[in-house]
């Protein structure tokens, strides 16, 4: 009998393991029923609350509250004052939003190769990606933590550029001692179903530029006054001034107040996701057909991924295979992510080509996303070690 039709015959019954389950327990769900209660369902008090212990918890001088860490990233680059024609440099390792946001303004996305040994933005190819369009570099913190910002930012400052942050993987994370929130220039963070805190949806903006922060509020809903939520409140005012095209980006008082409740144990879920990803590399660091993160000395890992490289030649199956051998055993995973030059959008509209950045192919070949999430128990992860034990002997050269 085939290995594969082992495989679905053992897990028949057993209940599917997803990639990601929010933790979402009696503190989110009581403060969704204030907020339903009270009646202020958008944005609103929830949402300046929100920003305010965001700010405190990561140290910054300014939180802006946007609808996702897309918006953040399309306001942060208009804060900046990007333009057509202009250049933005970026890891071709990254989700769709990186080179978008870049693309609506008619700018061009420069996208750079990965480190040898890391899914991360390599640094030492900044400087030779600069041209006198360049405007900012847009590093990723890839999984949960942070790129050799030092090294980045060392460019940056040379050269005149801007430094904004994707931290969407990397809330809560530190590099070198500092607080991912309050390095660059601004930083981006998210609050997807999936991420290590949630509101369902969300986004996040920090800094410590008052006038950044400023025109990312006021882009954030439409291009009004700042206070222009207040105006249906007894302290507001029906009247409003338009001070720029806006965007409909804001946050709700119902996603916030999801977002609070989880702010609050957003420590005690890093721990857990921290010792769940120990247990895995306990587990797979003596198996040849895979490699382990590492983890840098210097950095606190959020653990928003936990990414298996799947060692080439050491199978007769690849990545994508194994994904459907868990699959039948019950067990979802994922891949993160394609990278954007291979993308039809990136190669037609900026000539990129498949080939041209060596080590991103590599990585992106053997990328095997686990699930890891403060609710998966030990037994469940288990299922998720004992699947890819029984892969690496059964498919072994």
């Amino acid at each position: 009998m085939a290995a594969s039709a082992v495989s679905a015959a053992r897990t028949t019954d057993v209940p599917f393991l997803p990639f990601h389950r929010p933790l979402i327990e009696s503190e989110e769900v009581s403060a969704v029923l204030e907020v339903l209660q009270n009646g202020w369902l958008t944005t609103g008090p929830r949402v300046r609350q929100f920003e305010a212990r965001f700010a405190e918890y990561v140290g910054a001088s300014h939180a802006v509250a946007v609808s996702s860490c897309t918006a953040a990233l399309h306001l942060a680059l208009h804060a900046i004052g990007l333009e057509e024609g202009d250049e933005v440099i970026l890891p071709t390792m990254t989700f769709a939003s990186c080179g978008e946001v870049v693309l609506y303004f008619k700018a061009k996305p420069v996208l750079v190769d990965c480190e040898e040994n890391s899914f991360h933005m390599d640094a030492r190819l900044i400087e030779q990606a600069i041209t006198p369009r360049t405007r900012a570099i847009l590093p990723v913190h890839y999984s949960g933590y942070a790129c050799d910002m030092d090294a980045i930012l060392d460019v940056a400052r040379r050269r005149g550029l801007k430094v904004i942050e994707d931290a969407a993987h990397a809330f809560p994370s530190r590099y070198n001692g500092r607080t991912i929130g309050t390095i660059g220039d601004i930083t981006c963070f998210s609050f997807y179903a999936t991420k290590t805190v949630t509101a369902g949806e969300g986004g996040m903006v920090t800094t410590e530029n008052p006038e950044y922060a400023d025109r990312i509020r006021i882009l954030s809903l439409h291009g009004i006054s700042r206070e222009a939520w207040k105006r249906y409140s007894s302290d507001g005012s029906w009247r409003y001034d338009i001070e720029a095209v806006g965007y409909k980006y804001n946050l709700t008082d119902l996603q916030a107040a999801v977002g609070l409740a989880q702010l609050q144990k957003c420590d005690s879920m890093r721990a857990r996701r921290a010792a769940l990803a120990a247990r895995y590399t306990e587990a797979f660091s003596s198996l040849d057909a895979f490699t382990p993160p590492s983890v840098p000395h210097h950095v606190e890992h959020a653990w928003h991924l936990y990414v298996l490289q799947v060692n080439e030649g050491t199978l007769h199956i690849e990545r994508d295979r194994i994904i459907e051998e868990l699959k039948v055993r019950g067990i979802g995973a994922s891949v993160h992510f394609i990278p954007l030059h291979l993308h039809p959008l990136y190669q037609q509209y900026c000539g990129y080509r498949t080939g041209q950045f060596p080590q991103a192919e590599k990585r992106f070949a053997g990328a095997l996303s686990l699930p890891l999430f403060p609710g998966l128990s030990f037994t469940e992860q288990d299922r998720v070690i004992q699947a890819l034990h029984d892969i690496a002997r059964l498919h072994h050269r």
